[in-house]
């Protein structure tokens, strides 16, 4: 069964940065480089939304148009994890963080959206003012 962690959230000031991380393990062991891996988030009484997406196989990034700049989405098959870079946070991208899993050669928010596989179990990100 495909196992997704998420670390890295935290309560910062607008403007700082913070670095969410992934991994992806089944029993058979580590196995984010299998998968294409995403992020979603959701506030208070918003909709889940898709924030960034990379696929395994070319590094193929697609962004949501309130992050683009800001975040980047980046992996590292060797250390078995994919990462989130957020900079000049603001406090509206104050959200539970999930990540989700993929097939490999997914790499766009539509086919995020119908292919995903597993979810993590989210982590708080809080930017205050």
């Amino acid at each position: 069964q495909l196992r997704l962690v998420e670390s890295g959230g935290g309560s910062v000031q607008a403007g700082n940065s913070l670095r969410l991380s992934c991994t992806a393990s089944t029993a058979s062991g580590s196995s984010t480089h299998r998968y294409a891996i995403g992020w979603y988030r959701q506030s208070p009484g918003k909709e889940r939304e898709p924030v960034a997406v990379i696929d395994s196989r070319d590094g193929f990034t697609a962004y949501a148009d309130s992050v683009r700049g800001r975040f980047t989405i980046s992996r590292d098959n060797a250390r078995n994890a994919v990462y989130l870079q957020m900079n000049a946070l603001k406090t509206e991208d104050t959200a539970v963080y999930y990540c989700v899993a993929a097939p490999p050669w997914v790499s766009t928010f539509l086919a995020l959206r119908q292919e995903v596989v597993g979810w993590g179990q989210g982590t708080q990100v809080t930017v205050s003012s």
